[in-house]
């Protein structure tokens, strides 16, 4: 098996989220380190693509790229009658 490089972290969790994080590693019959691994690595994945959509929304409000307020509070507001308008772009 091929040797990666790694560091120990350490935590404090509460206590009810330590034993669910035993009951998950017991179940799945992985270890509390693999368990922790996968939903730091997906909470890690999520804040990158946050980032990285707040980033394009910025860029997109730079370059003028937006779309006026009364536009969408008319568009919204037609979603209840029987001719709702089309989305504005």
């Amino acid at each position: 098996m091929a040797k990666t490089d790694s560091r120990v972290m350490t935590a404090h969790l509460p206590v009810a989220m330590a034993d669910k994080v035993e009951q998950l590693a017991q179940r799945l019959e992985r270890s509390k380190g693999w368990i922790v691994k996968q939903a730091l690595a997906d909470w890690i994945a999520r804040e990158e693509e946050r980032d990285r959509l707040t980033r394009e929304a910025l860029a997109d409000v730079d370059a003028g790229q937006v779309i006026d307020h009364q536009a969408v509070q008319a568009w919204a507001d037609s979603l209840d009658s029987d001719q709702p308008l089309p989305a504005p772009r």
